[in-house]
């Protein structure tokens, strides 16, 4: 799914975005439910980036990366915790492309996310290669997710990617 999101497009920076576990819903521009093998996950886009609310019986997970005045968790290049029953991994790195190069890359992520049933991306007004976009799928027991933050003034793109599964016991030796 494509969408057009109605705020004025703000002049943030990859370097603005920082993460964090646990918030509660923030108010979302876009919003795409999904069912995924007995998993209810919500993508929503923020006027400032994304997060995912992920709920299954063994327990819920919430993800956000955004430019968050007054946090003090920096996006990290990667985390490993164990939630409950289950573990989560994330990662995250920044492109930086030349113009052509960022245009060609926008062009290609936006085309294969809109047109993917668990794909949800926006586009910011004022700038045709700003936008976010996120997409999701449910494998082996895990659910995953990737996403795309790009900066066009700035030629960068952050891109995440997340799994979050059930931990699997020790084999006994």
């Amino acid at each position: 799914m494509l969408t057009t999101l109605q705020t004025a497009y703000s002049d943030t920076r990859a370097a603005d975005l920082a993460w964090a576990l646990g918030r509660e819903p923030l108010p979302a521009l876009a919003v795409l439910d999904l069912q995924l093998a007995g998993a209810t996950l919500q993508m929503r886009l923020l006027g400032a980036s994304h997060q995912v609310l992920l709920e299954e019986e063994r327990g819920s997970c919430s993800e956000t990366v955004a430019c968050m005045p007054g946090s003090s968790t920096p996006l990290p290049l990667g985390v490993a915790k164990r939630l409950g029953d289950w573990e989560y991994e994330f990662a995250a790195r920044v492109e930086t492309l030349s113009e052509g190069s960022f245009a060609g890359r926008a062009q290609e992520l936006l085309a294969l996310v809109s047109d993917h049933p668990h794909g949800l991306a926006g586009t910011f007004p004022g700038s045709p290669h700003a936008f976010t976009a996120m997409l999701a799928q449910r494998t082996e027991g895990q659910v995953r997710w990737r996403t795309w933050h790009a900066y066009p003034q700035e030629g960068q793109l952050v891109v995440t990617r997340t799994r979050v599964g059930v931990r699997m016991p020790a084999p006994v030796p």
